[in-house]
């Protein structure tokens, strides 16, 4: 007598193969959103410390990009005439859509930054996600 599987027995194997591959693949792109809007938040972070340095070092004030820039973008690089100094020479920009971060400013005396994707983070469902002066 010839030992096999019954076509039933396939067919069930199969199901199960694909029932967790379904489940794995789910649970991949969720850690992929979760692992861009921390890199996100990283980046708002970075920027952040930068700006706050900016404040101590270079005269109380933060910085504003240069006349005739889009005011909306993080000013590249942030550095400080005087004294010389350069606190960030690369801004991060988004690490899904490559955009950079947005930045709101009242006055030299506070700002606000976003991750683009405003409204919220791709895995956060009520706020976008911004960071404000400190100061």
């Amino acid at each position: 007598m010839k030992k096999s599987f019954t076509l039933l027995e396939l067919l069930v194997v199969i199901g199960i193969i694909g029932l967790l591959v379904g489940l794995g693949s789910v649970s991949y792109s969720t850690a992929q959103r979760k692992a861009r809007d921390a890199k996100r938040k990283d980046d708002l972070r970075t920027i952040q410390n930068a700006m706050e340095q900016y404040y101590s070092v270079c005269g109380f004030n933060y910085p504003t990009p240069a006349a005739g820039n889009d005011t909306t973008v993080v000013p590249q690089p942030i550095a400080c005439a005087d004294p010389a100094t350069t606190l960030l020479t690369v801004i991060p920009t988004d690490p899904k859509s490559k955009f950079s971060y947005t930045m709101t400013q009242s006055t030299n005396m506070d700002y606000s930054i976003c991750a683009p994707n405003t409204p919220p983070l791709e895995t956060e469902a009520t706020t976008p996600y911004c960071l404000s002066n400190q100061q």
